[in-house]
């Protein structure tokens, strides 16, 4: 399944004990309503509370026969709006959301002036230098250990990440970060979005050496990250 959702009343992706609302949970419910049996989502990655999607993948098995157009429409009919089931298609046995990835882009969206459709973005005080986000970025290119960018400490037992493009843009009214990387620890993409926002060149290098973020640096505004797509071979 591909699919997209905002994320601003959801507790994140991860189906969680407790009875908290989370994206995972609702497409389990309606898909056991649907195939009337119990079922198992897994994803590509685990957004957290209020981060939206555009291209968030999962994938399940079923015993049952419905067609991947009929599901999809069955699901889409009871899912709340907030979510949506771009797509389902059949997979190989050997396919899993998350384990066959290659690699995952996330945008961060910003607001130089507050905005009506704020919940989809963040909003940035001054107009920033896209040229300086940009080198600066430039840094965050191949391997590094993204721990001091992780709120987790559990992603410190493995936190080397491959980032294949950082690039900062200016659209009308909107700035829009986008990073690819083969995978991402839990909040970074936020912490990266604050630190360059704030980084001179050499700042973002000088954080991946010493394991140490300036004081201050807190993760961006949720509402303004997306998981924009999933890569697959």
């Amino acid at each position: 399944m591909t699919i997209e959702y905002d994320g601003t009343d959801f507790y994140g992706w991860q189906k969680q004990p407790g009875g908290v609302r989370t994206v995972q949970g609702e497409i389990e419910a309606v898909l056991a309503r649907v195939l009337q049996e119990p079922v198992k989502i897994n994803g590509a990655g685990r957004t957290d509370s209020g981060v939206h999607a555009r291209g968030q993948v999962a994938n399940f098995r079923t015993g049952s026969p419905m067609s991947p157009c009929r599901l999809s429409c069955a699901l889409n009919g009871l899912l709340p709006p907030s979510i949506r089931i771009r797509s389902v298609d059949e997979a190989p046995d050997t396919f899993h959301a998350r384990f066959s990835a290659l690699g995952r882009e996330y945008r961060y969206v910003m607001t130089e002036r507050p905005t009506a459709f704020g919940r989809y973005a963040g909003c940035c005080r001054e107009a920033p230098d896209i040229d300086l986000l940009n080198r600066c970025s430039a840094e965050l290119l191949g391997k590094h250990d993204f721990s001091v960018f992780s709120r987790d400490a559990r992603d410190g037992r493995n936190a080397v990440c491959a980032v294949y493009s950082a690039v900062w843009g200016r659209g009308t009214e909107r700035i829009v970060f986008r990073i690819s990387a083969n995978r991402f620890l839990r909040t970074m993409v936020r912490f990266l979005v604050s630190a360059l926002l704030c980084a001179r060149e050499g700042d973002i290098s000088a954080c991946l050496r010493s394991g140490v973020l300036p004081q201050g640096i807190v993760p961006a505004d949720p509402s303004g990250l997306f998981l924009w797509r999933v890569h697959y071979p």
